[in-house]
Formats: C-alpha cells, structure tokens, sequence
C-alpha cells in the first residue's frame, strides 16, 4: 500500500491591474457613519428641552445658551409690538420670564381675548428668553366655545 500525498495548489496571485478588496470595509464605515449622522440631524427637534417658565428660571444656569421650549401663560397687558417682533412676559407658578419674539405671531395669538397659554422655541438671552417659534394652546374657554374645532369634527359631513 502506498500512500500519497499531494501538497495544496498556493492561490493565484492577483491579476496584474486587480487589487484586493481592502476598500470595501472602509466604505462601509463611511456609509455607516453618514447614516448615524444624518438620523442625528433628522430627531434634532426631537431633543429640545420643555421647561415650564418656573422650571426655565430655575434652571437657567445648566441650560446655558441651548434652545429649548419654554411654557408659561402670557401676563395680561405685557404684550408690546415693537418694529417686527413682539415683548411679553409668560408666568408659571408666580414666576415670570421676559419673551422677545420674532417671527409670524399666530392667529390665536393675535385674536386672544385673554391671556393665552403658549410654547415657545428659543433660548436665554441674559434674563430674557429669545424665540422665533411659537405656539398658541387652546385655553379652555376656546374648547368650550368652538368644541367642534377641537374634536376634529367641524369639517367632517
């Protein structure tokens, strides 16, 4: 009985001009990369702090220069129109915060007959809390007046 043994055939080396696919994995770190970046960009908004006005005040010094979402009642007879912005201040438990806005006053705002409670988008400026975005809630009076509205159901047959 004989034996054999038949050594292994060593691999080709690559053709002349074909590289190995040594860049595929770096690709892929850089898709990946960019897809993690970009998903950050899109939930931005989604990270933007809610403080009610005591809570803003508070908790001015950790807040910094952030923007965040400040929530309080406007304080009856603060509002002051000045060139293309608004002043007011907006109050939570006793605590009041000075607002200079800019940017499109909503309608309900405009059109409020008392004070409404209101969401706004910016950041400290010194003690006065800088927005360009706001948001005008319902007060209760508004629900019970227009419920139709509220539910959803004025425009339904």
């Amino acid at each position: 009985m004989a034996v054999t043994t038949t050594l292994p055939v060593p691999s080709a080396p690559p053709a002349p001009g074909k590289k190995p696919h040594r860049w595929r994995p770096i690709a892929a770190v850089v898709v990946v990369a960019a897809a993690i970046g970009f998903l950050l960009l899109q939930v931005g908004d989604a990270t933007v702090f809610f403080k009610t006005a005591d809570e803003a005040v508070r908790d001015r010094a950790s807040l910094g220069n952030h923007r965040f979402r400040l929530e309080g009642v406007v304080v009856s007879g603060s509002v002051q129109h000045i060139g293309d912005g608004l002043t007011f201040r907006v109050a939570s438990k006793g605590v009041e915060v000075p607002v200079s806005f800019t940017g499109n006053e909503p309608p309900l705002f405009k059109q409020a007959q008392i004070p409404p409670p209101v969401v706004l988008e910016g950041r400290f400026q010194g003690d006065t809390f800088v927005s360009d975005k706001m948001l005008v809630k319902h007060t209760e009076s508004y629900t019970k007046q227009h419920p139709a509205r509220v539910n959803g159901s004025e425009n339904q047959p």
